[in-house]
């Protein structure tokens, strides 16, 4: 196993000033555009983000230090943020939101797992049974690298026809074929 809280920390710690970076100042162009019907425009991954941090890790992982397995913790839906009302914002007043959300859980987190003590804690997932903390913690991270690669493989698609035949050079666009 290569799991490490401290590195997970890392990785979570950075993704909102990643994004940040990455993101803010860009055209609507660029936060707008999607890989077609039924994808998501780099606005709504931010969002689904911000929606994951408050309802998604930190809940369940408390739910599954309180409850065990005796049964199973909230689903989480995926796609609750696309049926919100979310009022005018600019992508930097989203990502800050992120990041604040972000901040404080990994102090809760910090606060409420001990790594000696309880990554190997079970719960119940209503979809896939007994999970561990470590393994709702792997996730957390890879769902961020995840969304990162979404968001730049999305802006990627908004060029595809305008980079004409050096298409069969970048990989990013040869995914979506």
């Amino acid at each position: 196993m290569n799991f490490n809280m401290k590195e997970a920390i890392e990785v979570l710690e950075r993704t909102p000033q990643t994004l940040a970076y990455f993101l803010s100042g860009l055209s609507e162009g660029w936060l707008q555009s999607n890989e077609g019907e039924g994808t998501w425009s780099v606005t709504e991954v931010v969002e689904h983000l911000i929606e994951a941090d408050k309802n998604n890790w930190i809940p369940r992982i408390e739910f599954i230090l309180r409850e065990g397995e005796s049964k199973p913790f909230p689903e989480f839906d995926r796609y609750s943020h696309l049926n919100q009302k979310v009022e005018e914002s600019t992508i930097e007043q989203r990502l800050l939101e992120f990041k604040q959300i972000r901040t404080q859980n990994i102090t809760k987190l910090k606060s409420v797992v001990d790594p000696q003590q309880h990554l190997e804690c079970t719960g119940s997932h209503p979809a896939f049974g007994v999970v561990k903390v470590r393994e709702l913690l792997s996730t957390w991270v890879v769902h961020d690298l995840t969304h990162i690669s979404q968001i730049v493989r999305v802006m990627a698609e908004r060029y595809r026809a305008d980079v004409g035949p050096w298409t069969q050079y970048l990989g990013i666009l040869k995914k979506n074929t």
